[in-house]
């Protein structure tokens, strides 16, 4: 064996500029995120998109896809699968409205106001739990730094 390969440690890997990289540290943040989300809410048999897509309608019925699709940044072909998969599941519905047959609104059905309710605690605790590596202060500064950066505005209470 050469000294370089016995001098390697596996578990410390340089990532050099990379690690000061806001896309790949927000890329690698989303990972991890999203496998904590599979772990904790797979019962439920939603991807983490899904779940927002209903928690937005919930928020907001009757708002077209297009905007929900534009203000996630779900692409319009992707945002059409998605719609259809949760309307197939039978949580939405899609209404086009008389005065503009080119646009789609969407609404929850009964089943996926119950489907909200019922899991909104999940879900709400797990975005608390999400939180678990950084202190209060360091979340909301976090927080308030990725709303700035990404134009969201704060939640409103």
């Amino acid at each position: 064996m050469n000294q370089t390969a016995a001098a390697l440690d596996d578990d410390v890997i340089e990532l050099g500029e990379m690690a000061g990289s806001l896309g790949f540290l927000l890329r690698i943040a989303q990972v991890q995120v999203f496998d904590e989300f599979y772990a904790a809410l797979s019962v439920h048999g939603m991807k983490p998109g899904e779940f927002t897509v209903l928690w937005v309608i919930h928020l907001n019925p009757g708002l077209r896809q297009g905007t929900i699709a534009r203000a996630l940044h779900i692409k319009p072909a992707h945002m059409t699968k998605l719609v259809a998969r949760l309307a197939d599941a039978g949580y939405i519905s899609r209404i086009i409205p008389t005065d503009d047959r080119r646009s789609v609104r969407l609404m929850l059905t009964s089943t996926g106001k119950a489907f909200v309710r019922k899991n909104r605690d999940d879900l709400i605790n797990f975005h608390k739990a999400e939180r678990s590596r950084l202190d209060d202060d360091e979340f909301e500064q976090f927080a308030a730094l990725l709303r700035k950066f990404t134009g969201i505005a704060e939640a409103r209470p």
